[in-house]
């Protein structure tokens, strides 16, 4: 199994990084449409299982109108978008007129209302359907978009980005063998059998060490790398462990097959939904760059 897991990661992670590093933020969020969509038919795979069968269609253009306007966001805060400055009051109208993530959301609510007034299914799946959709859309789609926001967030986006991912890379590694060699107290083993505090703590001591070597290629301080990198390390457990617990009550082990030693993509991604969003807003929220 180990040596499945270092193949396919051998193969991804030399051209996940060059998007990240040298593609537009466009091109990056293409990389993102495509992973939401595999991601989001694993987990509507999971609602099958357990007979919950969601609106796939119409989540589908959802989320991927979420991405459209998260990637639309980035190109107006830049002020990129017809050339206009960012401090006229035209700009302001210009920003106010384009759709938000909240209008994305808001259309698929009404989309679901739609279906629900006129779809052919039985009754009794209606609610498990908007239930098993709904879901998909705010625990999948919604948090990976900010992987766009993330990625435009000035010239320091696309190392951010990157940052975000290793920081969960290197601290699944370190988890991963720390658990298997030196693992001995479990850490929720009605979600995760094969997951021990020891693995816990060397995920998250392997983070901060990201942030150290970091420090040297970005402007960020190290302190507010070092934040980023142990909320973003604690959210990614927490994602981690969340779809173990989406597995256990669909009773299905991996979520796909796609990757060679990983299952599928929503199990590769697990804790990137919630550590990229979280590195985001702390950005945003608490290091508030000015530019």
């Amino acid at each position: 199994m180990t040596w499945k897991r270092v193949a396919t990661a051998v193969v991804l992670i030399p051209f996940v990084v060059g998007i990240v590093l040298w593609g537009s933020t466009a091109i990056l969020a293409l990389a993102v449409g495509l992973v939401t969509l595999l991601a989001l038919f694993e987990y509507f795979t999971l609602g099958d299982a357990i007979g919950h069968r969601a609106y796939r269609f119409w989540t589908a253009s959802c989320a991927l109108l979420l991405i459209y306007v998260q990637w639309l966001a980035t190109v107006v805060r830049s002020g990129a978008f017809i050339g206009i400055g960012s401090s006229s009051r035209m700009t302001w109208n210009v920003v106010r007129a384009f759709p938000r993530a909240e209008d994305a959301v808001f259309l698929f609510v009404i989309g679901i209302a739609a279906i629900t007034l006129f779809t052919r299914r039985p009754l009794v799946e209606t609610l498990p359907a908007a239930g098993i959709s709904s879901s998909g859309l705010i625990l999948v789609a919604f948090p990976l978009s900010y992987a766009i926001r993330l990625h435009g967030a000035g010239t320091q986006g696309p190392a951010l980005l990157l940052f975000a991912m290793v920081i969960i890379w290197v601290g699944d590694t370190a988890a991963y063998f720390v658990g298997r060699s030196i693992g001995k107290y479990k850490l929720a083993p009605h979600l995760s059998p094969s997951k021990t505090w020891e693995g816990t703590v060397a995920s998250f001591l392997g983070s901060l060490v990201v942030a150290l070597v970091f420090a040297r290629f970005v402007t960020v301080p190290l302190p507010h790398l070092l934040g980023m990198a142990a909320v973003g390390n604690v959210a990614g457990q927490v994602g981690d462990l969340l779809e173990s617990a989406y597995k256990r009550s669909a009773g299905i082990k991996d979520s796909g097959s796609l990757l060679p030693g990983h299952g599928g993509v929503l199990d590769r991604i697990d804790a990137l939904i919630l550590a990229i969003p979280v590195v985001w807003y702390y950005w945003v929220l608490i290091y508030s760059p000015k530019s």
